[in-house]
Formats: C-alpha cells, structure tokens, sequence
C-alpha cells in the first residue's frame, strides 16, 4: 500500500509516505506552526517517492490526545484527502503510537505529553498494553500511579522501571520525587509519523471494513475557547 502519515499532535511535527521502494520521513520542531509546513512537506515527499495523489491507498494521522489545534489541522486534511481521493482513513492515538516502539521495554512505558497548566496528557503501558485510562493531571497524581504500577518483586529479583517518553517526558521527570526506577528516555524530540505507517501496516487498520469519517480527534479536555465561553449571570 502506499500510505500518507501525518503527526500533528504535537510541536514536534512529521510526516512520511510509505511506497513498494520504500519510506520518506520529514520531520521538524515546529511549534505551532504546523499549517505553515504541511502541505510543502507532503508535496516534497510524495515527489520523492514518484506518486501523484490518486496513487495513496490510505491516509494516517494522530487521533488525540495533543494540540487542540495541530490536531484540528491534521485531521482536516487527512479526512479531506481521503474524501476527495475515495480511499481509506484512519487515527491512531497518539499515546498508543508514542508506546509502540517501546513495547518490548521490560517495565512500565509512559508516553508524556505537556498539556499545559501544570498537567500532563500521559498514560501507563506494559508489553505494549495500555494499563488504565489517559490521565489529564499533575506531576503528583502521575507518581502514584507509576508507583502503583511498578511490579513488587522480591529482595533477590531486579525492580521493574519506568520509562517516560514523549515530548513532555524530561519536563514531567524534572518534576517527579527523584527515583532510581523511573527514568526519562533519550531522543524525545522527534514526530511519530514513521510509527503511524508501522502500526497501520501492522495491525492492518485499513482492513476493518467501514471507515468513519465523521471522527475527530480526542482532545481529552476542553478547549480554552470552551472553558473561557461561560459568562456567570449576575443575580
């Protein structure tokens, strides 16, 4: 299949097309500016790998959660390819793609993303395997539930760690209660969209039957715009 991946979730944008003769990535720290680079990149890509448009058989993106507006841009326009070509589509959640590269790691993996006002967007993975919800919290409420999680082992057995990943993952660790068993990946900075073609040429996202295209992302929490839209009324 050739397949179009887009990574919008985050500041670190990417993107990639995966063709028979092989994979072309971009990649780049852009803030939010991500409606600035994105369709050159696509353009340069697809020119790389020798397709036109009509020769995509599928489109990717990151379903959530992330950047309410760097996810409202990919989705956009991975839906909008994909109805106006007539080919599938597909969203990945972003903690989901962040642990994957990670599912062999002998402990916990948890994917951190900034999700401003002192909180983090983050969940716990284990051989691949989500353990429980996406958090929206703080630093404390993180370390209880890592500290939770991590296997109790006996006194001659090495203690299972944890891993954080993810583009807050050095901020989140600055503020953690310092432990030996919990530790901060190294090469964070960096899009995921090489792990949006893996996994859906992996788990054959596109061979589910129905495509829904009426999907959005999973922002988690609301908006600012929605927060700030509330007018207490004056008795």
């Amino acid at each position: 299949m050739n397949l179009l991946a887009i990574d919008t979730a985050t500041e670190q944008f990417s993107a990639a097309v995966a063709a028979d003769r092989g994979m072309w990535f971009f990649g780049a720290d852009a803030g939010p500016y991500h409606s600035e680079i994105l369709m050159d990149s696509i353009d340069i890509l697809m020119q790389k790998a020798a397709l036109r448009p009509e020769d995509l058989s599928g489109v990717v993106c990151m379903g959530g959660p992330g950047s309410f507006t760097g996810l409202r841009i990919g989705f956009s326009l991975a839906k909008g390819l994909a109805l106006s070509l007539g080919i599938p589509f597909a969203a990945i959640p972003s903690l989901d793609c962040m642990a994957w590269p990670f599912s062999s790691w002998p402990g916990i993996v948890i994917p951190v993303i900034d999700a401003k006002r002192k909180a983090f967007f983050c969940a716990l993975y284990r051989n691949g395997k989500q353990l429980g919800p996406v958090m929206d919290t703080g630093s404390a409420e993180i370390a209880c539930a890592i500290t939770a999680a991590l296997s109790p082992l006996a006194d001659n057995e090495t203690p299972e760690q944890a891993l954080l990943i993810g583009p807050g993952a050095q901020m989140l660790y600055e503020q953690l209660p310092g432990s030996a068993l919990i530790r901060p990946g190294k090469g964070l900075r960096r899009g995921n969209a090489e792990t949006l073609l893996e996994i859906a040429r992996e788990t054959r996202v596109f061979d589910k039957g129905t495509v829904d295209y009426f999907s959005g992302p999973e922002y988690i929490r609301k908006s600012d715009a929605e927060l700030n839209s509330f007018v207490p009324v004056k008795s």
